[in-house]
């Protein structure tokens, strides 16, 4: 059998972040389109969630795949992940954006390449990026 439905799905959980950024729905909503124009996808719609009494759950959808981040403010936590399908678009750079903005003290992540055979698991190589 021949694949040819190569993707890369990167997942983050961040650890030490501001309970102000997490707790804030439209914050991050912006940043995250931000990031998934930045690493080059196709945004095609955003749902975003403001959980009581705190806690936020965002999703871009994109032509490629998705972002995604789910926030426990309390706990100073974020779950981000990231999957595109196809070479053009990569999912670090979106990662790497949002860790940009996030700046948690501790990140924690793993990424699959995907739709290849069997899953392989890759530990990325987090970049710390200035944003303009």
């Amino acid at each position: 059998m021949e694949y040819s439905t190569f993707g890369r799905h990167v997942a983050v959980d961040t650890w030490g972040v501001d309970f102000e950024l997490l707790n804030n729905a439209d914050f991050l909503e912006a940043h995250m389109v931000e990031a998934a124009e930045a690493c080059g996808a196709s945004v095609l719609s955003v749902q975003a969630k403001q959980f009581e009494p705190q806690g936020a759950t965002v999703l871009v959808l994109l032509s490629e795949s998705h972002l995604s981040i789910h926030t426990y403010p309390e706990k100073g936590f974020a779950a981000l992940d990231c999957y595109t399908c196809g070479e053009t678009v990569d999912p670090q750079l979106a990662i790497d954006y949002m860790l940009a903005v996030l700046k948690p003290e501790t990140a924690y992540a793993k990424k699959l390449v995907r739709g290849m055979g069997e899953l392989q698991v890759v530990e990325p190589q987090l970049k710390q990026i200035e944003l303009v």
